[in-house]
């Protein structure tokens, strides 16, 4: 975990914040001019009224000194918000990124929830550090010296005082912030933890109230959230502490350099002009750094949240580059031709507990339809998701047209390829609007051509407000085969040249089953398809079929076509299981 004040990182991964921070670093020296000249004016202005006189230049000046502090302090708020507000879009912006980049197994591995507690509540903490603590890191530094200067010409000893206690507060504050460090981490630990099983049990309630598992789970939504409240109040606690402890020590070094100066004073070793201003510039040496302090753990949730987004978000947490120059990058990559051929060269994907794909080398052809079968778990899905970018090969390598699309602009290549999952996510917004998902501003007409080769006119129909109707959360309100009709929709707008699905008839039934076979027939003809199938009603149409088994990949020879030689055959019907080639595990049949 980062400790420091500043994270160097936050420059090179967002630099729009560059010239924020500068500006802010050039309104602290400002500042601590103005408290200088604000002082100094004071201290005239008193010295000359005690002789009863009234010096006007002086007052001028100690009246434009405290406009200008104002007019500052409203600048630093202004630019530390609009830095602020820049950080936290391209942080987000760059979780999102990540989230596409890693694919859905890295969110599961990362936990949903935890991503949009980061991504909401964590990234919102950053206002205090950029409003609160910042500018007053910059000031704890500006002002302290320029303070320390001007008491230097006017009072030697009192700056030997000042130069001698200032450091004792960045001490005991960086002592207490360690401890605060380590409670905040615990306590932003119990905040991700809570707000992902709080996802997860909403996301599971139906099971929950089905197996009569909801009362204890909220019983361990509560003892989580109580953990969070008293991890919350022990950051707190130390919080308050080093205030105190700060305040204290504050106190005392101002009155290391006071009573000498009153002594001095009373003695004649010192004029009232002289000793009014040590007195005034004094307290403003340790201003900045007690409520540095103060505001340092107003921000730690901030910090935490900071680190742990700028880690999450890195393609290769120890690669230099930042975000804009990543996309440069991605923007610079080929874009591979969907309608070229795509070949497989001895891919292997390794997760963390098993090996879903061993050693497969696999030749697709441009417009050939090939259908995958295989027991579940087998590594189907797994295919899909090494075309679709989800996944990378831990070996070998997968090229469309010569590209290898570990290379490639995963962007580009995504736009020409068409998803139907197995469980079409749809979102809570108007029908239109999700079918459109993977085409924005498609035009009404070839809305409607979509919709009616999804055969998906009569549910249109029957819909209060047509497709103008407000879906619910993940398309409630529609039946299972109403959904996968909307996503072949989606296929049918996208016209990609190669289209994946991943069985688009598991969970339907009969009449549905036939909607969808028939809409998908229409949607593969003259593309390049895979097919993930389990019913023989899919096969029928396949120009291949491929087998997965623990992870390698036979081809089914299917009839009428003959045995390649050296590859034996039986009559079984495609998808039985039987008939699989004895070529070596893993490697295509030649055709």
């Amino acid at each position: 975990m980062n400790r420091r004040p500043f994270d160097p990182r936050l420059l090179r991964r967002v630099p729009a914040a560059r010239r924020d921070l500068a500006v802010l670093a050039v309104l602290g020296g400002l500042t601590a001019l103005l408290v200088v000249g604000q002082a100094t004016a004071l201290a005239t202005v008193l010295a000359t009224a005690l002789d009863g006189r009234l010096a006007r230049p002086a007052l001028a000046g100690f009246l434009v000194a405290v406009a200008g502090r104002a007019l500052v302090a409203w600048a630093q708020g202004t630019v530390a918000a609009r830095a602020a507000a820049t950080v936290k879009a391209a942080l987000r912006a760059d979780l999102l990124a990540a989230v596409g980049r890693h694919g859905p197994g890295w969110v599961a591995g990362q936990r949903a929830g935890q991503l949009a507690t980061l991504a909401g509540r964590g990234l919102d903490a950053l206002d205090a550090y950029f409003t609160g603590y910042l500018p007053q890191l910059v000031l704890s530094v500006t002002v302290p010296v320029a303070v320390l200067a001007r008491i230097t010409f006017a009072d030697w000893g009192s700056a030997v005082i000042i130069a001698l206690t200032l450091p004792l507060l960045p001490v005991f504050g960086a002592l207490l912030g360690w401890q605060a460090q380590a409670a905040t981490e615990r306590q932003w630990r119990r905040l991700s933890t809570l707000g992902g099983h709080f996802l997860d049990m909403v996301a599971g309630l139906p099971t929950l109230r089905a197996f009569g598992r909801a009362r204890s789970q909220v019983e361990v939504v509560r003892r989580m959230a109580d953990g969070h409240r008293a991890a919350t109040m022990r950051t707190l606690r130390i919080a308050f502490l080093s205030a105190l402890v700060l305040e204290l020590v504050a106190t005392l070094s101002v009155a290391l350099v006071a009573v000498p100066v009153g002594i001095r004073l009373l003695g004649g070793g010192i004029t009232l002009s002289t000793a009014l201003l040590v007195l005034l510039l004094t307290p403003e040496a340790y201003l900045p750094l007690r409520a540095a302090g103060s505001r340092f753990h107003a921000s730690m949730e901030g910090l935490t949240a900071l680190d742990e987004a700028l880690t999450l978000s890195a393609t290769d947490p120890s690669a230099p580059a930042g975000p804009t120059d990543a996309a440069t990058a991605a923007g610079a990559r080929p874009a591979p031709d969907g309608r070229g051929e795509i070949r497989f060269e001895g891919v292997t994907v390794a997760y963390e507990r098993t090996v879903a794909l061993r050693d497969v080398t696999l030749t697709i052809r441009p417009g050939e339809r090939i259908a995958i079968v295989g027991p579940s778990g087998a590594g189907k899905s797994t295919l899909l998701n090494l075309l679709l970018g989800f996944v990378a090969p831990t070996s070998g390598r997968v090229t469309v047209g010569g590209v290898d699309l570990a290379g490639a602009d995963p962007d580009g290549w995504r736009r020409q390829v068409a998803w139907v999952p197995q469980r079409a996510h749809l979102f809570a917004a108007p029908l239109a609007d999700n079918i459109r998902l993977g085409a924005p501003g498609t035009p009404d007409a070839a809305l409607a051509d979509a919709v009616t080769a999804a055969a998906l006119d009569e549910v249109v129909a029957a819909l209060p407000d047509g497709l103008d109707t407000v879906l619910g959360e993940r398309g409630h309100g529609l039946s299972s085969g109403q959904r996968q009709r909307v996503a072949l929709a989606r296929a049918f707008l996208r016209d990609a040249p190669v289209v994946l699905l991943d069985e688009p008839t598991a969970r339907l039934d009969t009449a549905s089953e036939a909607g969808v076979l028939a809409a998908t027939r229409r949607l593969v003809a003259g593309r390049t398809a895979l097919l993930v199938a389990h019913r023989p009603a899919l096969l029928a149409d396949a120009d291949r079929i491929l087998r997965i088994d623990d992870g390698r990949v036979t081809e089914l020879t299917p009839a009428p076509a003959a045995p390649a030689a050296g590859v034996a055959a039986t009559s079984a019907p495609p998808g039985s299981g039987a008939g699989v080639a004895t070529a070596p595990a893993g490697e295509e049949k030649a055709r």
